[in-house]
């Protein structure tokens, strides 16, 4: 069951394309990362990509047509529009650049890009089970999941917290969480789906170590608690203030709105906190061990980006690129919208610190 699902075939397709380009499109790349406003200012085209009922080329092509009769236009008429279109076409070109990756090396599918970390991961079914059903008792990952479950979408910067949850701070195997992922896109892809897997729970060995804090997530991306609101009725007599942490409630302040931390709603299955700092730990433990840099200059060889030159690690390991670029944080809702509106970022080693974001 899958309610809010987008309609397919070809006229919804051209008709989804025609309102992006004129009218929705506007706040492309200052909407799309929260899971408030996402729906409405991505483009929804990855589903139509995904099963062809649009080619890219055609996409391309429309988004370069829209944006040369813009510069036709005053200033005034067109404004935010070039920043916009400029932000979606580049999300194409990343779009078929991680559809290579799986091109070219198929076992992404499969097995961890970086030897270090294979069996790093056993997944324990309960949690993968609470993950996946949305009653993890983080309510800004469960409000994520049951949106998706609801409508076969959300935006990139969501997904890759859900899968940064579920690796990190509940450590299970990216195969299990992405395969779930997997059955509840309607826009998958595998050649971004597996790749975005690997990146967001830290095997490819070359990308950013992204930790999200799911907490810090809901708060900068839905504030008020409205998404949370909506997805979580369990919450929806908690004061503003406690909606995003509830358990934070005295046990009065529970009974008082209906809400009794694993009665109602369930109690976090981890501390946020330490579930993130233990996987900071090991993720940056094995980064440390002898070899593991020589054996991410071959992955970034094959795999990197071209744009950023790839000079190999040199003695010690510490790995300098000219404006690295991460493809962790680039990619778009599995082929169109990214969730990130800060575009590239660092590609590890050297130049990221531990990240937490």
């Amino acid at each position: 069951p899958c309610p809010q699902r987008q309609r397919g075939g070809r006229r919804a397709g051209r008709e989804l394309l025609e309102g992006f380009l004129r009218q929705r499109g506007r706040d492309y790349h200052r909407r799309l990362s929260s899971p408030l406003t996402a729906f409405e200012a991505c483009s929804r085209l990855s589903p139509h990509l995904a099963w062809g009922t649009l080619s890219m080329g055609e996409v391309v092509q429309a988004a370069r047509t829209r944006r040369l009769a813009l510069a036709e236009l005053p200033a005034s008429a067109s404004a935010g529009w070039p920043r916009a279109l400029d932000a979606f076409v580049s999300r194409l070109h990343w779009h078929c650049h991680f559809i290579q990756k799986l091109e070219r090396q198929p076992s992404i599918e499969i097995q961890e890009l970086h030897p270090a970390t294979r069996g790093l991961r056993r997944t324990d079914p309960e949690r993968l089970a609470a993950w996946s059903e949305g009653r993890t008792g983080v309510p800004f990952v469960d409000a994520c999941m049951r949106a998706l479950h609801h409508s076969g979408w959300i935006n990139f910067r969501m997904r890759a917290m859900l899968l940064s949850f579920a690796s990190h701070h509940l450590w299970i195997d990216w195969r299990d969480s992405g395969l779930h992922l997997a059955r509840q896109f309607v826009d998958y892809e595998p050649g971004i789906h597996w790749s975005q897997c690997q990146m967001q729970s830290g095997t490819t060995g070359i990308n950013t170590i992204r930790i999200y804090n799911p907490i810090k997530q809901g708060l900068d991306h839905d504030p008020d608690g409205l998404f949370l609101g909506r997805w979580l009725p369990e919450l929806a007599a908690v004061p503003d203030v406690w909606r995003h942490e509830p358990w934070r409630m005295d046990p009065a302040t529970q009974v008082a709105c209906g809400c009794r931390i694993g009665l109602d709603y369930p109690a976090p299955i981890v501390d946020v906190a330490a579930a993130a700092r233990e996987a900071r730990e090991r993720l940056w433990g094995l980064r440390r061990q002898p070899g593991f840099g020589a054996a991410a200059d071959t992955i970034q060889q094959r795999h990197g980006s071209r744009r950023s030159g790839l000079p190999p690690s040199g003695k010690g390991g510490a790995r300098r690129r000219r404006r690295p670029i991460a493809d962790g944080q680039l990619c778009l809702d599995l082929g169109l919208d990214t969730g990130d509106d800060q575009g590239p970022g660092p590609a590890d080693g050297a130049r990221a610190s531990r990240s937490v974001t």
